[in-house]
């Protein structure tokens, strides 16, 4: 599933509520540093050339959608930087984030602008400040593992490092961490980010970083990869319980 539009909804997200979609990257191809298994957008494609989005598109598109939702006295609880992949891949992200803020500030002063990221750019200086501004920064962090995590996400990159990648979570005092349980196989692997070894280290892990709040839950859309089974709401409860007893404020979806 691809967003055709820079600018997308609302729609109703389980977890944020009346959510309008920002999609930073072309309409007809995925652009991620990931390729993680359960991703809606499925495997990265292009059908023709891929053009992102200039800063001033989206300005104009996200400006005249506000105040399309003001004449229709629609509610709108958040503005969600997600789309086609990893938002913080445009070239003008943080230019892009300063302009959705005041944008906001004109318009709906009470909704709150997120982030949806794999934190794989966090340790950009221009990144990391613009993640500063906004008021949910989630990162994503499916296992603290290093071999599940590259099955889980499969990175493009061959320095991919989780450590780093926790590290540099840590780094934010401002950081939701959103983590995503399942289990299946896929390219021979037995994937399963719920065992007891998994959880423990996840759990550290949250003890590195410290996040301002920590969301759990599975399997909601079609995924590209067959095979993957959801979590049980059962095992999302303990698993919410453990981080809940470690002392982080958990948001759990079943």
């Amino acid at each position: 599933m691809l967003f055709p539009e820079p600018v997308f909804g609302p729609i109703h997200s389980r977890r944020l509520g009346a959510s309008l979609g920002i999609n930073l990257l072309p309409a007809n191809a995925k652009v991620c540093s990931f390729e993680c298994v359960y991703c809606e957008c499925g495997f990265a494609t292009s059908h023709g050339e891929a053009r992102i989005p200039a800063r001033d598109e989206i300005a104009r598109k996200l400006e005249s959608k506000l105040r399309d939702l003001i004449d229709k006295k629609a509610p709108l609880d958040v503005i969600t930087f997600a789309g086609n992949g990893e938002p913080t891949l445009h070239p003008h992200f943080a230019e892009i984030i300063d302009d959705t803020l005041a944008l906001r500030d004109r318009y709906f002063p009470d909704a709150k602008v997120t982030v949806l990221s794999n934190a794989t750019r966090a340790h950009k200086p221009d990144v990391r400040a613009a993640l500063l501004k906004i008021d949910n920064n989630v990162l994503k962090l499916d296992s603290a593992v290093q071999t599940t995590a590259e099955w889980i996400n499969q990175p493009n990159s061959p320095d991919f490092d989780i450590a780093k990648i926790i590290d540099e979570i840590a780094l934010f005092d401002n950081a939701i961490v959103q983590t995503l349980f399942f289990s299946g196989n896929y390219n021979g692997h037995c994937i399963d980010n719920t065992t007891e070894a998994e959880i423990t280290a996840w759990i550290e892990a949250l003890k590195t970083i410290r996040p301002r709040e920590v969301m759990v839950y599975s399997l909601d859309r079609a995924t590209p990869a067959h095979n993957l089974q959801k979590a049980s709401p059962e095992t999302l409860t303990h698993i919410a319980e453990r981080a809940r007893q470690a002392g982080f404020t958990v948001q759990l979806t079943l």
